[in-house]
């Protein structure tokens, strides 16, 4: 199991990661815009203005990497850090998903996506928000 920490951003996320690229070195290992993606996500349809906006970065920084995106909504400094687990294991992610969901808010159950992984999101019985990721297996 690998934490993260994922940073949301209010449409500048693509400036902000070029940024931490610029002062941190490393190198992006994926950039993904909302166009890319399906027309709803988290039975959200994506809003036209973030159509060419960040839906996943991810900038690795020797071996820690850091995981952003552009917010569907809007982000307050303060709530806009993520952390995200990403497993190997369907069946403990599901078990640790289901403990740590307990209590609190799931924004997006646990479900296959596009992109070739389970995911899934909620916001814990502490306010704290959390995603979930594996990829499948072929």
């Amino acid at each position: 199991m690998k934490l993260n920490p994922y940073l949301m951003f209010n449409g500048n996320c693509e400036e902000a990661l070029n940024f931490y690229k610029e002062c941190l070195g490393g190198k992006f290992e994926s950039v993904n815009y909302f166009k890319d993606g399906p027309e709803e996500m988290g039975g959200k349809k994506i809003p036209e203005h973030l159509l060419g906006k960040v839906m996943h970065m991810t900038l690795r920084v020797d071996d820690g990497i850091i995981m952003a995106s552009d917010s569907m909504g809007e982000v307050q400094a303060g709530s806009n850090i993520t952390l995200s687990i990403n497993m190997d294991d369907m069946d403990e992610m599901g078990a640790v998903f289901n403990k740590l969901s307990a209590g609190g808010r799931v924004t997006m159950p646990l479900q296959d996506t596009f992109w070739g992984s389970r995911f899934g999101m909620f916001t814990d019985k502490f306010d704290i928000k959390w995603m979930f990721n594996c990829h499948l297996k072929k």
